[in-house]
């Protein structure tokens, strides 16, 4: 009989035990949780919220880089009455990557495929300006050059700013 009280005295000690423990688990459980820092939640969602003006910020800044940058807007922008062909030339490179200097911290803002067509676009820029200039007999002058960069620009089947503003675009859909 000892024994049989002895397994009955362990059994009702252990379902104590249980429920008690039960019990206690549930009332620090979202205590537990934040300790090991499960409950994350909360927190990503504030430090996107916080995030999301500086990547807007990004994407307004880099539509006015690509706006700056469209030789139709920098042309009249950079154009002089008179200046030569190698002095609009410098100009339009300089104001280019003047330009891309100031806006280059942007692409921590904004994905990398995005960043890469920036990029890309500004490079393509640079190009078309200097292959422009190679194209010209050495007498030209800067209005030669804004004829030449703006009859190509009117020949292309697709307008790279437009194409480079509607991914911007989609990028910030993508935000909300």
């Amino acid at each position: 009989m000892n024994i049989s009280h002895l397994l009955t005295e362990i059994a009702i000690l252990a379902c104590g035990g249980i429920i008690t423990i039960a019990v206690a688990y549930t009332l620090v459980k979202n205590d537990f949780k934040q300790y090991f820092k499960l409950a994350k939640p909360d927190e990503r969602s504030q430090i996107k919220l916080q995030l999301l003006p500086l990547r807007l910020q990004a994407h307004e800044r880099l539509v006015v880089f690509i706006e700056r940058i469209n030789p139709a807007n920098l042309l009249l922008r950079l154009h002089e009455p008179g200046i030569s062909l190698a002095g609009l030339q410098s100009a339009i490179l300089n104001e280019i990557r003047s330009e891309y200097q100031h806006n280059i911290a942007q692409q921590l803002y904004i994905s990398s495929a995005t960043w890469d067509v920036v990029s890309k676009l500004k490079d393509d820029t640079l190009a078309m300006i200097n292959n422009a200039v190679k194209t010209l007999p050495e007498d030209a002058q800067g209005v030669d050059l804004s004829r030449k960069v703006l009859q190509y620009m009117t020949n292309m089947e697709k307008n790279p700013y437009d194409l480079t503003l509607s991914i911007i675009k989609k990028d910030i859909h993508q935000l909300f």
